[in-house]
């Protein structure tokens, strides 16, 4: 045993642990033949120039015709589908959203309303906002998509050096063809060396990577390899309150556990280890604990965990034999001067081998945020530390259930990880876009935490860093006995008045999970400068006017 007493142990997640059904997927399409193939290229390839060559199976479906069954009840209907679905909560895209979407039809068919248009201010699109894609990305995608442009003397030498690299990677030197499920090689490798140079020289290993279809797509791969057991024994998963609905949405269909910890607002929403304790101590009465969600910075809380409070979090996870889940989407929104973005990973790493060797963690990142907002072309990754072997088996076996991530968003993944470097034509340009989108997004969240707190009844904690704030409403008692009467929630009749009278489209702070008694709302900070000061302009005279009608 060591001096914190966690010895030599079994992993959390293991092939006894993990979910059985992952272990009954057979899928010969990229089966061991498959896999052995690959590894005859690698050999191949570092002895002389031949390669292999294969085609990929397809399931024939079998045609259906009229056979004059007659009217019947449907195969899928409400009460024969998965009841689990049923139970999914998405308020990013919920009611309000859609009802935002009926106003902007109802506007464009001439109905008169107090507003010219809606300003959705729901969800994290930068570029639906507004925002400029990154000229350098944008050129390389381009030419890899259509690499007659590679003869094009409008294109940057380094930005074609970049796309004939990535094609020579690609089956056919095609965007079109599939890839490893796991991703393509070269920008596995590339994220390797991203992650090395961000985390100060600590190793990382292409073989723990695995490319994904947004971060999203990454973090429910590991939690259906995560959930198992039943009962007092079933899969207990520890989100924070506030939450991303990813989590609770992705619970509810694996029928997991939700294992609510909150964070401290009156502390900037800071993450308290004994409310983990709380947490962990009182979920161990009715399910099996096996994991521990982190979203740093935090959505919908726009907070930066400091390192002392990461130290304790990699701590507490040791002692209480939990997996670690780091969604580090955020990671270069960091605004508050004072605050830092530190990688799970490295401080892991930095706390020595008692924690390093035994602490199982998965890391992810994205393309769709940051100062790239490329959320369409749905590029991430996620990185795997201390996991077991056979398990490692049993993911790859997963992923490639799904063939492969989108080809383009790994492309534009590795533009991310590997952006152009400061002897090349298209450094000078690449840096000062990065810049301009980073201090825009800076000085808005300074704006939006200033403009709030001036108004009487919200409070707003500083927006240390991501894309959102996440203000407390103080509503006035008639206000809540008019929702009750409605049977919606406060903060969703809140909403819903602001969409109609103002064409203002905000997420309640139902739908993320709060403190009973307290009411919220989130809003993102990435619209226009010009037209976010707009949008809070009439949250403050409608609060004004809300206060006053329900007094």
């Amino acid at each position: 045993m060591t001096e914190n007493g966690l010895g030599h142990r079994e992993r959390v997640l293991n092939v006894d642990t993990m979910n059985p059904n992952v272990k009954r997927i057979e899928y010969a399409v990229r089966g061991l033949n498959v896999q052995r193939a690959v590894q005859i290229e690698k050999e191949l390839k570092e002895t002389s120039s031949w390669t292999i060559s294969g085609t990929f199976c397809e399931l024939q479906k079998p045609n259906m015709t009229e056979n004059g069954l007659g009217h019947r009840e449907r195969v899928l209907n409400v009460d024969t589908m998965n009841p689990n679905v049923k139970r999914i909560e998405n308020a990013v895209r919920g009611p309000i959203v859609q009802r935002a979407v009926q106003i902007e039809n109802e506007l464009k068919e001439g109905v008169k309303k107090p507003f010219t248009e809606v300003i959705k201010a729901n969800i994290g699109d930068a570029h639906a906002m507004g925002q400029k894609p990154i000229t350098f990305f944008r050129q390389v995608i381009a030419l890899c998509v259509y690499p007659d442009l590679l003869e094009d003397d409008k294109f940057p030498e380094d930005a074609k050096n970049r796309a004939r690299r990535i094609l020579q990677a690609c089956g056919g030197g095609s965007l079109g063809a599939y890839s490893a499920s796991s991703g393509i090689e070269v920008i596995r490798q590339d994220v390797a060396k991203y992650i090395e140079k961000r985390d100060s020289g600590i190793p990382s290993n292409p073989d723990d990577i695995y490319l994904s279809t947004g971060a999203s797509d990454a973090i429910v791969t590991m939690l259906k390899l995560l959930t198992s057991g039943e009962g007092k024994t079933r899969t207990g998963v520890m989100i924070s309150i506030p939450q991303y609905p990813l989590y609770s949405a992705s619970l509810a269909v694996l029928a997991a556990v939700q294992i609510s910890y909150y964070l401290d607002e009156d502390k900037c929403w800071s993450l308290d280890i004994g409310e983990l304790r709380r947490s962990v101590k009182a979920a161990r009465e009715h399910c099996n604990p096996r994991a521990l969600c982190i979203i740093n910075p935090g959505n919908p809380t726009g907070q930066v965990q400091n390192r002392q409070s990461i130290e304790d979090v990699i701590r507490f996870a040791a002692e209480e034999h939990l997996f670690l889940m780091a969604d580090e989407v955020y990671q270069d929104n960091v605004y508050m001067e004072g605050c830092q973005f530190h990688s799970f990973k490295k401080v892991l790493f930095e706390m020595g081998p008692e924690y390093s060797s035994v602490v199982e963690l998965a890391s992810f990142h994205s393309t769709s945020k940051c100062y790239m907002g490329e959320c369409g072309f749905r590029g991430g990754y996620m990185e795997v530390i201390n996991m077991d072997p056979e398990v490692k088996l049993q993911l790859t076996k997963l992923v490639s259930v799904q063939l492969c991530p989108s080809i383009p968003g790994q492309v534009l993944l590795d533009l991310v990880v590997n952006p152009p470097q400061p002897d090349e034509p298209s450094y000078a340009t690449f840096i000062k876009e990065r810049t301009a989108n980073l201090h825009i997004l800076s000085e808005k969240a300074k704006m939006t935490e200033q403009v709030l707190n001036t108004v009487p009844g919200i409070h707003c904690n500083p927006v240390q860093g991501a894309m959102y704030t996440f203000p407390r409403l103080t509503l006035p008692e008639k206000a809540i006995n008019a929702a009750k009467e409605q049977e919606q929630a406060p903060d969703i009749f809140y909403c819903m008045k602001l969409l109609e009278e103002m064409g203002i489209c905000l997420v309640p702070g139902s739908g993320f999970g709060q403190r009973d008694g307290t009411y919220h709302f989130r809003m993102t900070i990435l619209p226009a400068t010009e037209k976010l000061k707009i949008v809070l302009e009439k949250i403050r005279e409608f609060h004004k006017r809300f206060t006053e009608e329900f007094s």
